[in-house]
């Protein structure tokens, strides 16, 4: 397993194929990596789907509210929703958007950022400035590359479990 440096500020998603470990970003962005703690430690990211994978680019995923397949799913509805907390704020930075790295997903007002991420599967400059960096993944993107494909897909993975390895 990687050497967790920081248990309090990193995050273990479990998915079918195993785990995957991010290191979280609180120096760079406080508020969202406070959130996914948040959300991680009440239990609201467990059995989430991946509701849009778009192959060379980012696996989205986080939508709390409409995305627990143990919970009412409803596809459709998967990735309209966030968290019943407040949105959260940009906090944008220079830091790029690079292969592993986690991203604030939000509508298209920048200070709409709530419960939902993407994991980027490749360096996508372009969204350098726009979206909010606040964590990467250390181990595990070979389990990310392995996420269902699809806007959404047919048969969605989820996370099935969301520790904040503190706790775990």
């Amino acid at each position: 397993m990687a050497e967790i440096k920081d248990p309090e500020n990193t995050i273990i998603i479990e998915l079918k194929d195993g785990n995957v470990v991010i290191e979280l970003l609180p120096d760079v962005a406080p508020q969202h990596s406070a959130r996914m703690k948040e959300l991680a430690r009440g239990g609201e990211y467990d059995n989430v789907a991946f509701h849009r994978v778009i192959d060379g680019f980012m696996a989205q995923t986080g939508d709390v509210a409409n995305g627990d397949m143990e919970d009412e799913f409803n596809l459709r509805m998967a990735g309209t929703g966030g968290s019943s907390l407040p949105n959260v704020p940009a906090e944008f930075s220079k830091l790029p958007h690079d292969r592993g790295t986690i991203g604030a997903a939000r509508s298209a007002s920048p200070d709409s950022a709530n419960s939902q991420f993407f994991i980027n599967f490749k360096d996508n400059s372009f969204l350098n400035g726009q979206y909010t960096v606040y964590g990467r993944v250390i181990e595990g993107m070979e389990h990310v590359d392995a996420i269902q494909r699809g806007e959404p897909p047919a048969n969605p993975d989820r996370m099935i479990s969301v520790k904040v390895a503190a706790d775990a």
